[in-house]
């Protein structure tokens, strides 16, 4: 009989033990280990990538001062100084002791106990960034900021981030604490192009940086945040109120007690005051150091450059445009104003790029492009007169019917038959968009190339009323070669660069080469047409009595308006508008613009000879277009201009009746019309 199979008790309770769960802490811990780990690998890689740049980076390493640029205009007398001018670079021992504390107190309280980077800072300014919901504190230490200032760009991206700091602990390992301060204080910028504490002392205070009081050390040190809104020449108000917060932070570092905190905040010091024309024209100067570099490469030593700058020209800007916004700004909605004055062979003589350089340093005559309107149509005009028009070819003012692109004439009027010389005095839109649709708006371009102007310009049909932005110094280099006859010209303004121990960097020929980009009759012809503007057309505001050929310019909706022309001797440009784009109320190019130009150019008038020859080289043969030219080359007399029903609140004055003239037949009848 066969045995029972049985199981034992134990055999049949042995099983595999079950592995214990790990607890989720662990689980957190475990994984942010080993991310950690991949964080530390990939920082490691990017910092050892951005390292890289660093050794060529530390090569242009410069702990002195900013190089000192003295600006003189045309009679010698100083426009302008940038930079650190009297005496050698500061060192912390040069400067009382509350230079350093305020500095110290309001910027980087740890700099003498971290190593280039403040943990701790850096940890406390999140902490209040977060609590304030906005970035109320920096976390950057001096020694951050001496390697931004002194190796990298402003861009802020990661890897400058990165390089910042790489570079601070290197300056750490290199420098003593006194040293990297000394360069911090010597190369910080502290607004109206100063560097330097001495400097802004002397700027702000007119006295060296070694004779400051407390008060004022705290004011110089309040504007490191942000030099021009806590300047005391712009904003004495906010200065104060920065400098009582530096005063409360040295009294918490322990620099100050109570009580003489308390003492300090009551003695409020008081700024030089700079005459606004002194501050206008940093515009000028600012432009001209701008192309130092340029003529000469960085500047490695203290210069003096010398300019063609005109004082009394450009203070009779200032005083024009400030008086325009003072009593017209708010009826007529207009808040900024721009004017720049040249020789015809591009020697500036005055520019003016905003109604208050302390309130914004944006220059609107070099930097800002605005539509021209129709001060661009005289080059619309040259160019049809270079293709075979003449003056006293007709064409029909009549309302455009075809196409996508359809302008009208100001006040909605039209004319009618109207020679081109009528149509241009007049600012017939109609009149300039045919031509640009006979010529094409390649061959009203390449004009433009040729008058220097260098924006971009779409080719479209809308060229022939200025509606690309184009800047106020290539408008006034384009009025400059049509004023010369018709050669090319280059804006200057730097005649001559030396150092302060009489060592010739740069010199300008008196004689310039320029080669003739448009033929003389066809320059004469325009001029004779651009005097008709001011003699009976839109520009008659800027007549002051002399010869004298110009165009008005107005924009859409009076966002811009602009009066351009040119004497015998000088050139000038006005813009009016506003930054933001904002159209003003009923402002038109024959109205404020036109009167700043006669205003400035019956001051200048006398002051400069006409052009002549020497002005231009071996070049050609110069010829004047503005002797003689306004009242006996393709005029047409006052009897016989276009008789135009104008409303009276147009930009155009009711002109005397006239004949009509016949159209030659310089170019074929069926190409007036095509595309």
């Amino acid at each position: 009989m066969a045995k029972k199979k049985t199981t034992s008790k134990s055999g049949a309770a042995r099983k595999t033990p079950k592995k214990p769960r790990p607890s989720l802490l662990g689980t957190l811990f475990k994984w942010s280990i080993v991310a950690a780990l991949w964080c530390g690998i990939v920082l490691a890689c990017l910092f050892a990538w951005y390292a890289q740049e660093l050794p060529d980076i530390t090569k242009s390493a410069s702990f002195d001062r900013k190089r000192a640029i003295i600006i003189k205009a045309a009679d010698g007398s100083e426009a302008a100084r940038y930079g650190e001018i009297i005496g050698n670079s500061i060192t912390v021992k040069d400067l009382p002791a509350c230079m350093s504390q305020a500095v110290l107190s309001i910027e980087d309280r740890r700099f003498y106990y971290h190593f280039g980077l403040d943990p701790v800072g850096l940890f406390r300014a999140i902490i209040v960034n977060l609590a304030k919901g906005r970035v109320a504190q920096g976390g950057s230490t001096i020694t951050q900021q001496l390697a931004k200032n002194l190796f990298l760009s402003q861009e802020r991206t990661l890897k400058r981030k990165i390089q910042e700091a790489m570079l601070a602990v290197w300056l750490e390992a290199t420098l003593t604490k006194d040293e990297i301060l000394s360069a911090y204080l010597n190369r910080v910028y502290l607004g109206t192009g100063t560097y330097g504490v001495d400097a802004a002392s002397r700027l702000y205070f007119n006295k060296p940086v070694g004779e400051m009081n407390i008060r004022e050390c705290a004011t110089i040190a309040g504007m490191l945040k942000a030099p021009s809104r806590y300047s005391p020449l712009r904003n004495p108000t906010l200065s104060q109120e920065r400098a009582n917060i530096v005063i409360g932070a040295m009294v918490a570092a322990g620099y100050l007690t109570k009580d003489q905190a308390k003492n300090e905040k009551a003695a409020t010091p008081k700024p030089v005051e700079k005459p606004a024309g002194e501050l206008a024209v940093r515009y000028y100067t600012d432009w001209v150091v701008d192309q130092l570099d340029e003529l000469i490469g960085t500047p490695d030593q203290d210069l003096i450059v010398e300019t063609t700058l005109d004082k009394k020209v450009q203070a009779s800007i200032e005083v024009a445009i400030n008086k325009v916004i003072t009593e017209a700004g708010e009826s007529k909605k207009v808040s900024e104003g721009a004017m720049i004055v040249m020789r015809p062979n591009g020697q500036v003589v005055a520019l003016v790029g905003g109604k208050n350089y302390n309130e914004s340093q944006f220059n609107r005559a070099t930097q800002g492009k605005r539509p021209a309107g129709s001060a661009f149509k005289p080059i619309v005009y040259l160019s049809a007169l270079e293709h075979g028009w003449g003056p006293q070819d007709v064409l029909i003012d009549e309302p455009i019917v075809e196409g996508r692109y359809r302008p009208k004439n100001y006040g909605g009027q039209y004319a009618g038959e109207v020679t081109l010389e009528q149509a241009l005095t007049y600012s017939l839109n109609t009149i300039a968009f045919q031509l640009a649709k006979a010529l094409g708006p390649g061959a009203i371009i390449d004009a433009a190339r040729r008058l220097g102007i260098t924006s971009d310009l779409e080719p479209n049909l809308s060229i022939a009323l200025g509606a690309n932005g184009v800047a106020l110094l290539e408008m006034a280099t384009a009025y400059s070669i049509i004023a010369n006859g018709g050669y090319a010209v280059q804006p200057f303004a730097i005649t001559k660069i030396t150092t302060k121990d009489g060592e010739l960097i740069y010199q300008r020929s008196d004689a310039q080469s320029m080669p003739r980009v448009f033929r003389s009759a066809d320059i004469q012809n325009v001029t004779s047409m651009m005097n008709s503007v001011i003699q009976y057309g839109t520009g008659q505001g800027a007549n002051f009595g002399v010869p004298a050929a110009g165009k008005t310019g107005t924009s859409d909706d009076s966002r811009d308006a602009m009066f351009m022309g040119f004497t015998r001797e000088l050139v000038g440009t006005v813009w009016l508008g506003n930054d933001d784009n904002s159209p003003m109320r009923n402002v038109t190019g024959g109205s404020y613009p036109a009167t700043i130009w006669r205003d400035v150019m019956s001051q200048a008038n006398g002051r400069y000879g006409a052009i002549n020859q020497r002005d231009f080289g071996p070049a050609g043969t110069f010829e004047s277009m503005l002797e003689g030219i306004f009242f006996t080359y393709g005029r047409t007399p006052e009897s016989e201009q276009p008789a135009i029903d104008w409303r009276e609140n147009s930009d155009a004055p009711r002109p005397p009746p006239v004949r009509l003239q016949e159209p030659s037949t310089s170019l074929p009848e069926s190409n007036r019309y095509n595309d």
